[in-house]
């Protein structure tokens, strides 16, 4: 669901850095450095930046598939100067792991940035060029074939579970700390496989030492049109993802509603949207109570899958 419309609150002003006091904004990126999230996070950086009024600054702390980012901002004061960028792990990483020391769900959520399908790309070499040949390979090699994600529980770690489920194959799974480290390793030949965003495999594909032989979304991507939906070929596959600007517990709405229009004003320039769109995502403008409807059914869809695929603990 893609909503590019502004956001009826007040423009930015001067009284929106008042309110936030006169300390840097810090948006917490909790995956490594040239992934999706730091991209889009580095895009926006600048402008959001000038509609605060406030130095705005992207902090990338990684680990445990983005729980290490999102427990530091979950213990941060509520006065909207630390944020989270995070996607549909917000989901599906607590019912990976009941352990979490914090709760996704009582992080509010500020605003929608994008909206987007991840990649299936492959190393060089691999054998078979596309996804039909990629899918015999796995089944005449069960759990020798391996793909990597941005951590386990990650959206991109679901996907793939969708994917042997309905493909009928068996893969092997390697987590790492983001698409960017997932990426390196099939550039390098290490893995065979990865499901990362469209930007995070972008550098092996410049480098010519892999290529995109699946979309995990509805269709085909207009920058990818010889790349067929994985769903052409494994009937009933679909399976996008978004990336969200989260909050402290107990951060008041005010607050949120005039953090949110410093993102819309952003993401209303063409040239941030078309920085966006050649990362392949989609940018989305949306404040904080359509992004908390959208989370709830997300949230519902992605456990229903999760369980589907047996990642669900207790």
């Amino acid at each position: 669901m893609l909503r590019r419309t502004l956001l009826a609150l007040p423009l930015a002003t001067p009284a929106l850095a008042q309110s936030l006091g006169d300390r840097p904004v810090r948006l917490i990126v909790p995956y490594s450095a040239g992934g999706v999230a730091d991209t889009v996070a580095r895009i926006l950086q600048q402008r959001v930046s000038e509609n605060l009024g406030l130095p705005f600054i992207v902090e990338n702390r990684t680990g445990a598939s983005g729980a290490i980012g999102a427990g530091f901002v979950a213990q941060a004061q509520p006065d909207g100067h630390t944020l989270l960028l995070e996607g549909a792990t917000s989901i599906t990483g607590p019912l990976a792991n009941r352990g979490l020391p914090f709760d996704y769900a009582a992080m509010p959520r500020v605003a929608q940035i994008t909206a987007a399908p991840y990649v299936l790309g492959i190393r060089s070499g691999f054998p078979g060029e596309d996804l039909r040949a990629f899918l015999a390979e796995a089944k005449r090699r069960p759990g020798e074939v391996t793909f990597g994600t941005p951590g386990i529980a990650h959206v991109g770690h679901l996907m793939g579970e969708l994917l042997q489920s309905l493909a009928d194959v068996r893969l092997e799974h390697v987590p790492f700390r983001g698409g960017a480290d997932a990426a390196r390793e099939v550039a390098g030949g290490r893995i065979d496989a990865c499901i990362i965003s469209e930007s995070s495999f972008s550098p092996v594909l410049r480098g010519e030492r892999g290529r995109v032989i699946g979309v995990t979304g509805a269709g085909r991507r207009p920058n990818l049109p010889g790349v067929p939906a994985i769903g052409e070929v494994v009937p009933g596959y679909e399976l996008s993802t978004w990336m969200m600007i989260f909050a402290p517990p107990g951060t008041p709405m005010a607050l949120r509603q005039r953090l949110a229009q410093a993102f819309a004003v952003a993401l209303a320039e063409a040239q941030i949207r078309e920085r966006i769109e050649a990362s392949g995502n989609d940018p989305v403008s949306g404040g904080p109570e359509a992004t908390e409807a959208l989370w709830q059914a997300e949230r519902t869809k992605l456990t229903a899958l999760m369980r589907r695929a047996g990642l669900v603990q207790g």
